[in-house]
């Protein structure tokens, strides 16, 4: 998100006033909602939190979130809390200190929060409101009326925002309904969200609300999620929406799925000759997809993709093949795919190591979705950086999903958090150097929140390795290795001597074809024995299988051990062995026939 995006969440489940109940949900709707509006891959929000809070200090804190804000500034108030109506039928929101029979003194009155949401500058404002309207509280509050009709979206309809800005307010329920905590209103159940909190903290947390799949959740979104999950668990609840808003809101990344990308058609011309009746014209533009696929453009990149996936089902072994391949070269490739954090104190800065997102543009995006809270990653140019909370002692091993357009990769971290180190002698800090005070750089920042829930954005620098103790708790991770790009090179110098030792048979073998007819007491096989003939086209057959054999392994090899070749060791390996190929079975099939054919002549001739 690009905008500044700033959340209050105003939670009150204790009330000093017997005539109110007790509420379970409030406390864990703000843990829960706060957790999903900071998480910087979801909302990305900066989130205060107000608990069981007075009128008068409700008031302050939500008149100074309005207060100085800009154009850029998207807002969100969510209250939680019991919802009280006067007898003039005015909505007020209850505080710790709320005396029902005083509510326009202890209470906060919707007409406050309204004006403040009329008058601030911000460009957005989002207004959440879980709580009843009408009776949430003890029947023995005979001073607040339980029943009669308070239109809260009129109420906070009736000012018009200013130009250029928008406002939004979703409510659990309407004028006349309770918000329900679970299924009831009770207090004999443990603590947990409310049905409306948990099905926006669930539809933001999980990507569910992400209902077109475009990557992002949008107000609209959100609502109709919450409305259906709210619907199908209490038939009795209704979730309402107003909203005066330019353009479309959204509230958070959508963590659902794979990225969608709005691909741009491949020119009519490319489509043409994808569908050619000759195979040269197909394979001619299946190499043009191959091109258009690593554009910097992604969604180029992406019409290329689809229309090489159809190749690649589609057409015959060998332009389906050579599809494959060039989908395989935009294949999600994090390198290393395992990461071994080893042992490290408990209690030390958040341990990490750097993920390098390999191939072209479009197989570097995507999205990381950590499984664990302890897990967190944060963005880098050349790819990612895993983060290891060691709060808390234990054998940590989780898995980081890593999902693109068309597919997924996961990258597997362990660790072992151990004791805290006792400060001593042996554990001083060295003086103060370069190097060292690059390490304390980034062990500052990791102190924040980035993003999924993690610490640190700056990446390491590569002139700035880890200090030498590092060293015992880490492992090494593995070097690009060289093996199948060696295999390709070998499999072409054997299909190219292939190829030679072919010609040189050819030329021995018409030289003893000529001779043969010039001389008439000599045998075809005597020529060509004399001209030496057998032994370039034995080499050649021999050559030529051992080239396919050897390409077969490069590429078997370039396969199983993906994440230890870099993009470009790759590219090199498939186009090698594939030439290797196109000149090995050429040249295999013509010495066959060759061979043949002196084998069946010579008895005649």
């Amino acid at each position: 998100m690009t905008d500044t995006r700033h959340a209050l969440i105003i939670a009150n489940d204790r009330y000093s006033d017997q005539g109110l109940k007790k509420l379970r949900a409030p406390a864990e709707d703000a843990v829960a909602l706060e957790r999903v509006l900071h998480d910087p891959q979801i909302g990305d929000f900066q989130v205060e939190v107000v608990h069981n809070a007075s009128a008068d200090h409700m008031r302050r804190r939500i008149q100074g979130f309005f207060n100085d804000r800009g154009r850029a500034d998207t807002l969100l108030l969510h209250f939680s809390c019991h919802g009280l109506k006067s007898e003039s039928g005015e909505l007020y929101f209850a505080a710790s200190d709320t005396e029902p029979p005083l509510l326009a003194a202890t209470a906060v009155a919707s007409q406050f929060v309204r004006s403040c949401m009329s008058g601030t500058r911000a460009g957005r404002t989002v207004l959440f409101l879980d709580c009843c309207y009408g009776g949430a509280f003890s029947r023995g509050s005979s001073s607040v009326r339980a029943s009669g009709d308070v239109n809260v979206l009129e109420s906070f309809a009736k000012d018009e925002p200013a130009s250029g800005r928008g406002w939004a307010v979703i409510t659990a329920s309407d004028s006349m309904e309770y918000a329900f905590e679970g299924n009831q209103l009770s207090e004999n159940s443990a603590p947990r969200p409310s049905v409306f909190t948990h099905a926006v903290v669930e539809g933001l947390e999980t990507g569910e609300a992400d209902l077109d799949a475009d990557g992002k959740v949008s107000l609209d979104d959100l609502y109709e999620y919450v409305y259906s999950q709210v619907r199908d668990q209490n038939p009795n609840q209704t979730p309402k929406k107003a909203a005066e808003l330019q353009g479309e809101l959204h509230l958070a990344h959508s963590r659902r799925g794979r990225i969608k990308i709005a691909a741009i058609p491949s020119p009519p011309s490319l489509q043409a000759a994808l569908n050619s009746e000759d195979v040269l014209t197909r394979q001619g533009a299946v190499l043009e997809l191959r091109r258009r696929s690593q554009h910097t453009e992604l969604p180029m990149a992406e019409g290329a993709r689809q229309h090489l996936e159809e190749v690649a089902r589609n057409d015959i072994q060998q332009i389906a093949d050579l599809a494959s391949e060039a989908l395989n070269e935009i294949r999600l490739a994090p390198s290393p795919d395992h990461l071994d954090f080893g042992l490290v104190p408990r209690g030390s800065l958040p341990q990490k190591r750097s993920v390098t997102m390999q191939g072209p543009p479009l197989a570097r995006h995507c999205v990381a979705q950590p499984n664990h809270s302890w897990l967190r990653v944060d963005p880098t140019r050349s790819g990612l950086e895993v983060h290891v909370d060691t709060a808390a002692e234990g054998h940590l091993s989780g898995d980081i999903a890593l999902k693109g357009v068309a597919e997924e990769s996961v990258i597997h971290v362990e660790a072992v958090v151990g004791p805290a180190q006792e400060p001593g002698p042996e554990t001083a800090p060295e003086p103060a150097t370069a190097q060292g005070s690059a390490e304390a750089a980034h062990g500052s920042d990791g102190e924040r929140d980035t993003v999924v829930v993690g610490p640190s954005r700056i990446p390491p620098h590569p002139d700035n390795p880890p200090p030498a103790h590092a060293h015992q708790t880490r492992t090494d991770q593995p070097s690009p290795s060289r093996r199948a790009p060696t295999l390709a090179g070998a499999a072409l110098a054997l299909a190219v001597t292939s190829v030679l030792t072919l010609v040189l048979a050819i030329q021995a073998g018409v030289a003893a074809v000529m001779a043969r007819s010039d001389a008439v007491d000599s045998s075809i096989e005597q020529e060509v024995r004399e001209h030496g003939a057998l032994a370039p086209l034995t080499v050649c057959l021999i050559t030529g299988a051992v080239a396919l054999v050897v390409g077969a392994f490069a590429r078997h090899d370039l396969g199983a051990r993906r994440e230890h070749y870099t993009t470009q060791a790759a590219s090199i390996t498939r186009t090698l062995t594939s030439i290797a190929k196109g000149l090995a079975i050429p040249a295999l099939i013509l010495a066959v026939v060759v061979g043949i054919a002196y084998l069946v002549g010579s008895s005649h001739w």
